[in-house]
């Protein structure tokens, strides 16, 4: 109310005219002494002349509620400068009409006010709707976007212009006030709240909600002024917290903050009803980031913390460098009550953002990133814009990620569309992928901001551009994954293109925009889709020759001898021969073929289906005679051993016996999930050996590929060479243009499977080579 109080004078003022007292026109008095409450000694001249050219050249305009229209610019001035805004933004803000709606030009802004003013009025300065018709308003939002990201002020004077503009909505039709309250909830409010402004994204979101649901609204506020009506409770509570403070010898300020009307509608609907303590919060103020914690220790030790309320946005800022630690806790009588715990710097951030900062692109030099956690990163900026273009290390992920898109997103509906889309996700991640691929000398640091949700193919499109067409695979902290894979805060991502010579047979599928968060990565893929119609786009010819299984018998090398690899590939005999990769549960480095064999084993056995161990999967080739002649029982040479199919265990493997039917002891891999489940049903384990003699052994390998023509002749080719035999092979369909080779092979020298591996990963596409192992049931 202290600030409609503050208009309606302005107003009163406006109205007689400029009156200078102290070479200050009464007119923006209070503004000057709010401006100087940030900036002491500030000098006000710019101001004086942005004021007297705004009052002369809206002199006799008046808005439709009647005032005259220079209230209006005066008011967004206020706004600002209560909220530290320095005297660029102020005099900017004074003239942010004038270029619209009067005679004046934005040359004789630049040429009076300089080249800085004139930049912040024209990224303000709406697009004529006679020239853009229906598109205008979009259109603007895009100017307006492209001159925010050279300077972040430009949304910072909309911002307080749309909240002015909201707090005199009422003087509108019902339908326009509709109309404009949803804009300034879809695009407006998630602006203010990646800009950091929560003072006023808070006033943005309680306006928009009493016109968007008025009896939702209706009911918060009765419940609010019922609230008031009566003693606070956190009052007690704040009086404790001080005290317990200053025993503790911790300079603060404890303070209670209000909820807001929509805060408490949805406290509401979480909980079902409020407490007396949850229509506020405590805050505490401290002079340095380590009373922070200091303060936060000394309430959970004198206090219950309620741990699910825990946050620390001082180690890990938010996006918007919002910084504050987050509890909870519950005094001797059970109230419950949320406290914020901040440094007064932060409290400045938190509340006004960038408009605090200035410009906080210009404050250091344009290459020197700025972590969020750095403290020079969040000091008042001079204001003062450098000749240098503004990097891409200085700007927030979110306005790069809207500045890249935006330029491919031609027709104005699609760039509102997405421009809504990406303005809805509220949180955002940072994931780290150098640029790698073709170019090694091109790699740095790699540091992606994404939305939250985002995926591998976001991350694609992301780093390479139009160039993530060719995506063939990726790595998520070392491990293979799909790209369909939701990213996480910090995950590596290490992503794979096919040669840029290759680029006609690579292609998008429609499926990846199932997975697109991103508007660069939807708009890319469409525009591909559109531009390449046809039954085929869904699968890139590399992939699609590798999917037939005739195809596949056609890559067979001309010279394979009956039974090798290329004589007995069969296609998956079920779904469930084509889901999910085969657990690996060897080593991640096979053993050199140097290290010492420490083995042995026993007689040969006939073994029939009655020797699988309980828990064991039946219905496999029950071993050869061969695998009693690399192992044995440890003080019972005698007895019968074959070597478990599901893990195919070869020296020098951990291994453990198993005790089955008729006297047979089938020898897993200690790391056999098998093996594991056996145990832990109680199965009788029995100690092994490898015998020193051993040399043969039987092994399945899972060679995991990109798809390419010829890549199962050359695997084939390359296990001949290395001496292995082809017990079976199998090679499944390929996804995502990936292609997965599973061959059982018979060595007739089990030192030389570390060099077998070696080489087969050494064949181009081939990108790993891993002992397989049985695939574990769903759910297991």
């Amino acid at each position: 109310m202290g600030a409609v109080r503050s208009l309606r004078r302005l107003s009163r003022v406006a109205l007689l005219g400029p009156a200078p007292r102290s070479g200050v026109p009464d007119a923006i008095e209070h503004v000057v002494q709010a401006h100087r409450a940030h900036h002491p000694g500030a000098d006000v001249d710019a101001l004086r002349r942005g004021y007297l050219l705004a009052e002369s050249s809206h002199r006799g305009q008046r808005r439709k509620s009647g005032e005259p229209y220079i209230t209006h610019p005066l008011a967004v001035t206020l706004i600002l400068a209560q909220l530290g805004a320095e005297q660029t933004t102020l005099t900017a803000s004074l003239l942010h009409d004038t270029v619209e709606d009067t005679e004046v030009t934005l040359a004789q802004v630049r040429e009076e006010f300089g080249a800085e003013v004139a930049h912040l009025v024209d990224g303000v300065t709406k697009l004529e709707k006679v020239d853009y018709g229906e598109a205008a308003e979009s259109e603007t939002f895009r100017k307006m976007l492209l001159a925010t990201g050279s300077d972040v002020r430009v949304m910072a004077i909309k911002l307080a212009d749309r909240l002015h503009n909201m707090r005199t909505l009422s003087v509108m039709r019902p339908e326009k006030q509709v109309r404009i309250a949803k804009v300034t909830s879809d695009v407006l409010i998630p602006l203010a709240e990646r800009l950091g402004v929560q003072a006023l994204k808070r006033e943005l979101e309680d306006l928009v909600f009493g016109i968007l649901l008025p009896s939702e609204h209706a009911r918060a506020q009765e419940l609010v002024d019922t609230h008031r009506q009566g003693a606070d409770p956190l009052t007690q509570v704040a009086a404790h917290v001080r005290s317990i403070l200053r025993e503790a010898q911790i300079d603060a300020q404890v303070l209670i903050r209000p909820r807001h009307v929509l805060s408490v509608h949805r406290l509401l609907r979480k909980r079902g009803e409020l407490g007396p303590c949850d229509y506020g919060r405590l805050m505490i103020l401290v002079s340095e980031d380590a009373d922070c914690y200091a303060a936060l220790g000394e309430l959970h030790t004198c206090f219950v913390p309620v741990m699910s309320e825990f946050k620390d946005f001082v180690a890990a800022p938010k996006f918007n460098l919002y910084q504050s630690l987050h509890t909870a806790f519950a005094d001797a009588s059970g109230q419950v009550a949320e406290v914020l715990i901040r440094t007064g710097r932060m409290h400045r951030i938190a509340e006004a953002g960038v408009i605090a900062l200035g410009d906080p692109d210009a404050t250091q030099p344009a290459a020197t990133p700025r972590p969020p956690g750095d403290g020079s990163a969040v000091g008042v900026g001079t204001g003062e814009r450098t000749d240098e273009p503004v990097a891409d290390s200085t700007r927030p992920g979110w306005l790069s990620r809207l500045l890249e898109w935006q330029s491919h997103a031609s027709d104005p509906d699609t760039f509102w569309s997405e421009l809504r889309e990406e303005l809805a996700e509220d949180r955002e991640i940072t994931v780290y992928c150098p640029d790698g691929g073709e170019d090694a000398a091109r790699e740095s640091s790699g540091v992606l901001s994404l939305p939250a949700g985002a995926s591998c193919v976001d991350a694609a499109y992301a780093r390479h551009g139009t160039a993530a067409h060719r995506c063939i695979g990726v790595r998520v902290n070392g491990r293979l994954t799909a790209l369909n894979t939701v990213l996480r805060d910090a995950d590596a991502v290490q992503l794979f293109l096919a040669p840029a010579s290759a680029a006609a047979t690579y292609a998008p599928a429609p499926e990846w925009l199932d997975h697109a968060r991103t508007p660069a990565a939807r708009l890319a893929i469409r525009q591909w889709l559109a531009a390449h119609p046809g039954p085929s786009d869904a699968e890139p010819v590399a992939a699609t020759a590798l999917s037939d299984p005739e195809t596949r018998a056609a890559d067979v090398p001309s010279g394979a001898r009956p039974g090798s690899a290329a004589a007995v590939v069969r296609a998956p005999d079920s779904a469930a021969d084509r889901t999910g990769a085969p657990e690996d549960t060897g080593p991640p480095n096979p053993p050199d073929a140097s290290e010492e064999l420490v083995t042995v084993s026993a007689q040969p056995a006939a073994l029939g289906a009655d020797s699988t161990a309980p828990g064991e999967p039946s219905g496999e080739p029950a071993g050869t005679e061969a695998d009693a002649a690399v192992s044995e029982v440890v003080g019972s040479p005698d007895t019968a051993v074959r070597l478990a199919n599901c893990c195919t265990p070869v020296p020098p493997d951990a291994v453990t016996g198993f005790e089955v039917h008729g006297g047979t002891v089938t020898v897993h891999r200690d790391s056999c999930h098998t093996a594991g489940s056996m145990a832990a049903a109680g199965g009788s384990t029995v100690s092994v050996r490898w015998l020193r003699h051993a040399t043969g052994c039987q092994v399945t390998l899972l060679a995991e590929a990109f798809g390419r023509p010829q890549l199962l002749a050359d695997l084939t080719e390359t296990i001949a060479v290395q001496g292995a035999a082809v017990v079976s092979a199998d090679v499944e369909p390929p996804r995502e243009q990936r292609v997965r080779h599973t061959y059982t092979l018979r060595l007739p020298d089990a030192t030389r499977l570390p060099a077998l591996m070696r080489a087969m990963r050494r064949v181009p596409g081939v990108y790993d080579v891993s002992r397989a192992g049985r695939r574990l049931p769903a759910g297991g």
